[in-house]
């Protein structure tokens, strides 16, 4: 904020920063237009509306007319949206520490919305960093005291969604679901119009259930997060709807109806500023192409490079290491195995122990490789690591699956002992606890 900052402009600001559309912030008792006149300085409230704008705003009404400023207030500012910044530019290390001794500073203000602000920020740099059990209590804690606060539910989704993906990563899957359902659902008895922070939580939430194979879950929220987005003008969220949609159709084997979708996310995220975010649809898009009956491997080779390039400066290890996992099976699909595994194990050593789910599908690519190879023990050992890392993280159907193509490929190498163990895992995930005729003892089948 600064000194001679309007009303208006102060209105605008916070909206933005909260997520929140014109008509969001107007409802229920106000309308989109009269917020639009406000914001452009050709109204003013009376103290009841600056009180219930201040309200959704999380903020005191006081600031919003610049009557209250604290000391310091405008060089703090400064501070928070230069290390915002910072990480924004993919510099973790360094924004962690603009947000540490921004800490200090602001620990006595009587500013909640700061000091909420500067522990997200530290929150942020810890996940991009790859501590995510740390990132993870520091979201939660986020989430408990802007609850014991009284801030809105609106302003919770921003630790919500990446809480949720440190979850995810970390395999537990379970939490990860509880955290977001519990969100939106809170989201929800507000009646409010979509957000923006709504959308990225739901796609978020989409991802998780495809990992856990509720593959029926996921396509009702896909369509869910669809239809809230087409009533958005804001195009970057409808652009996240159709990239996690995609993804969703992408695991259902629907490719051609994925690849439709994440053309037009890419389309809409070429429109916008966020480098990092369509670099990192590019990549989703190569995936998407790979898989799908159009396959063109130079093509999604190509799409790769230029997110490599992008991520390289603005992206965190997990972004890199989803390039080079992506880039290895191009070159699988390419027969040049030597160069797939040169990727698979540039990703390997990008990913941390915590990045379980990630570290699976390297396996996978590493498996095909050893297949390409002719190395078959590499072959089993892969498959066999990638189903343990997928059952210990919830993905049972995944691991089932991992386990199923596993068995396929013992059994086409003559190993039919160790194809039929293979199998029995997978129908072991799926639900499987064996038959009445195989309980029968021997002797009573024999008689």
């Amino acid at each position: 904020m600064t000194a001679n900052e309007s009303l208006g402009s102060r209105i605008r600001r916070l909206r933005r920063a909260a997520g929140l559309s014109q008509e969001a912030l107007a409802k229920p008792t106000l309308s989109p237009s009269y917020v639009s006149l406000l914001e452009a300085g050709k109204r003013f409230p009376s103290e009841e509306v600056l009180a219930q704008l201040a309200e959704r705003l999380g903020c005191d009404p006081g600031y919003l007319t610049g009557l209250i400023t604290a000391p310091g207030t405008d060089d703090v500012e400064i501070q928070l949206h230069s290390a915002q910044l910072t990480l924004r530019n993919g510099d973790a290390r360094a924004a962690l520490d603009g947000f540490t001794a921004l800490r200090s500073q602001v620990a006595d203000s009587d500013r909640a919305d700061l000091r909420f602000a500067v522990e997200l920020g530290i929150a942020q740099c810890l996940e991009e960093q790859g501590d995510l059990e740390e990132a993870a209590r520091a979201f939660e804690s986020l989430l408990h005291r802007s609850a014991a606060e009284g801030r809105g539910v609106l302003s919770r989704l921003s630790a919500a969604t990446p809480l949720c993906r440190c979850y995810r990563e970390l395999g537990d899957l379970s939490r990860a679901v509880d955290v977001a359902e519990e969100i939106l659902a809170e989201a929800d008895t507000l009646d409010l119009p979509p957000t923006v922070g709504q959308l990225e939580l739901l796609s978020t939430l989409i991802g998780v259930y495809s990992e856990r194979g509720d593959l029926h879950r996921a396509n009702f929220l896909a369509d869910e997060a669809m239809s809230r987005a087409q009533l958005m003008a804001d195009r970057k969220a409808l652009g996240s709807a159709y990239w996690k949609a995609s993804v969703d159709l992408n695991r259902r084997g629907r490719s051609g109806d994925a690849l439709v979708l994440v053309k037009k996310a890419v389309a809409l995220y070429t429109e916008g500023d966020d480098e990092r975010a369509l670099a990192r649809l590019r990549n989703a898009q190569a995936t998407v192409l790979l898989q799908s009956e159009e396959c063109d491997p130079e093509v999604a080779k190509g799409l790769l490079q230029q997110s490599a390039a992008a991520l390289r400066a603005l992206g965190s290890k997990l972004d890199l290491a989803d390039v080079e996992t992506a880039l290895a099976r191009a070159e699988v699909l390419l027969g040049r195995p030597e160069k797939a595994m040169e990727h698979a194990e540039t990703a390997l050593g990008l990913l941390g122990p915590e990045h379980r789910l990630e570290n699976a599908r390297v396996h996978l690519v590493v498996a095909a490789v050893c297949l390409v190879q002719g190395d078959q023990e590499g072959v089993r050992a892969a498959y066999e690591r990638t189903a343990a890392l997928l059952e210990g993280v919830e993905a049972g159907r995944q691991a089932a699956f991992a386990w199923s193509e596993l068995g396929e490929i013992l059994e086409k190498s003559g190993e039919n002992e160790r194809a039929a163990w293979a199998f029995r895992q997978g129908m072991r995930l799926m639900g499987h606890r064996g038959s009445l005729v195989a309980d029968v003892p021997r002797r009573v089948r024999a008689d």
